[in-house]
């Protein structure tokens, strides 16, 4: 599993942002998805995740209501759609394939991690 997160960038605060997570080697479409973020000086923490088949959606409390996580098998790729940011979100955002088909919120239910991509938010 090779995984590749993109889409990251600056955004004013109250912005919106849509990451994707692809998988360029087609490995883990019977897998669950996560996104993971890291602010600075800060440990890395559970965003989201879905199910190997789109039928079960985890949010964090502080995301919830604001992003949304979906899946397209046919082109095996995990978008993370961002709403309302507030600067508090800043930080790198990684997508992360998981053991089984229904991951969770811990990060040693995932066993490949992507390269992470930066999110910015400020006023």
């Amino acid at each position: 599993v090779q995984l590749q997160a993109s889409g990251g960038g600056w955004v004013p605060t109250g912005g919106s942002l849509s990451l994707s997570c692809a998988d360029s080697r087609r490995t883990f479409s019977n897998n669950g998805v996560g996104w993971f973020r890291q602010a600075p000086g800060k440990e890395r923490e559970f965003v989201a995740s879905i199910s190997w088949n789109g039928a079960y959606r985890n949010y964090a409390d502080s995301v919830k209501g604001r992003f949304a996580i979906s899946r397209d098998r046919a082109k095996n790729t995990v978008r993370l759609q961002m709403n309302s940011l507030k600067p508090e979100d800043t930080a790198i955002y990684y997508c992360a394939a998981g053991r089984s088909a229904v991951s969770g919120t811990t990060q040693s239910g995932y066993s490949y991690w992507g390269q992470g991509t930066q999110v910015t938010v400020s006023s």
